[in-house]
């Protein structure tokens, strides 16, 4: 497939495309010289001839005619810093306004892609209690999370009269380097995690590996549209969380961070911790999509086995 992929040398992008080494890749970035450095050795790798090329806006598009697929991961990384009103528009128009221009882009396509993955996060549900939640789930709420969620949606749906569009509402991402686990595991070898409030909210998360499966699944696979919550089958308690990563690093868990510690020091974005969601993944696993690791255990195992980690 050729496909026009934003957020491409993120975490997740990086992982896709050097794991589908048979598509060609166009790659939006603000930085084409450093960018290509980083993903342009794949062009050169004999091992995994990948096909990368770079642009750097979508204004040097006219429409989206030669491409086979879409997939738009982009957008200011949401936890970094505190939800000022500042950085809460830049967090939304990051996602927001390049979804437009794509969907634009569909729009004046005489042969439109087949297919546009679009971003989104379990977010959109807000907090969910221990209820089991499902892509057949109601999603309200005013909170920020579900509202940059189901905004980002909608504006991704807007393509839907021209291509197959299919939302992949991820959850925490898990991978050895970067990402939730790589914020976590310092603390945690040095003995100092533990759970987070009261630990009994639910945490839905998935293996980086089944993440991009699931994409590269959701772009072969043309019955599955609309939502997809990309999670793994288990979502486990903030403590049964904790106490699994440190047996896995052989260490104790025992400094639990309180609620209002938290607050202080995220602010409003302290709910990413705090909520609990227990996702289900129905629509991948009614598609008869395969997970390589449905349980934390044997996810922590393959992501910690690296000496280096």
């Amino acid at each position: 497939m050729k496909i026009l992929m934003t957020g491409g040398t993120g975490l997740i992008g990086e992982a896709f495309i050097r794991q589908f080494p048979e598509h060609q890749f166009t790659v939006l970035t603000r930085s084409i010289s450093s960018q290509s450095a980083k993903l342009g050795v794949f062009n050169n790798n004999a091992a995994m001839p990948v096909k990368v090329d770079f642009i750097d806006t979508l204004e040097s598009l006219k429409n989206l005619n030669g491409f086979d697929a879409v997939i738009n991961l982009a957008g200011e990384p949401i936890i970094d810093k505190r939800w000022s009103p500042k950085q809460k528009h830049i967090i939304c128009q990051s996602r927001w306004s390049l979804t437009q221009q794509l969907v634009d882009l569909f729009t004046n396509s005489q042969t439109p892609p087949a297919v546009f993955l679009s971003g989104s996060a379990i977010g959109v549900y807000g907090d969910c209690g221990d209820q089991p939640v499902t892509e057949d789930s109601a999603v309200e709420g005013t909170d920020f999370a579900r509202q940059l969620c189901r905004n980002w949606e909608q504006i991704a749906l807007g393509a839907a009269p021209y291509t197959r569009v299919v939302l992949l509402r991820t959850g925490i991402v898990l991978a050895a380097h970067g990402g939730a686990l790589g914020k976590m595991l310092l603390p945690f070898k040095c003995c100092l995690g533990g759970p987070i409030g009261g630990g009994k909210q639910f945490m839905s998360w998935i293996h980086y590996q089944d993440h991009i499966n699931a994409m590269q699944f959701a772009l072969l696979e043309s019955s599955i549209s609309g939502a997809v919550n990309l999670v793994a089958p288990e979502a486990q308690t903030n403590s049964a969380f904790t106490q699994t990563l440190a047996k896995a690093l052989n260490r104790l868990a025992v400094f639990p961070l309180p609620k209002k510690i938290l607050q202080l020091l995220l602010g409003e974005s302290a709910c990413l911790l705090l909520d609990s969601q227990n996702i289900v993944p129905q629509k991948l696993m009614q598609s008869g999509f395969e997970f390589k690791f449905h349980r934390l255990k044997l996810a922590l195992e393959n992501l910690l086995k690296s000496p280096s980690v």
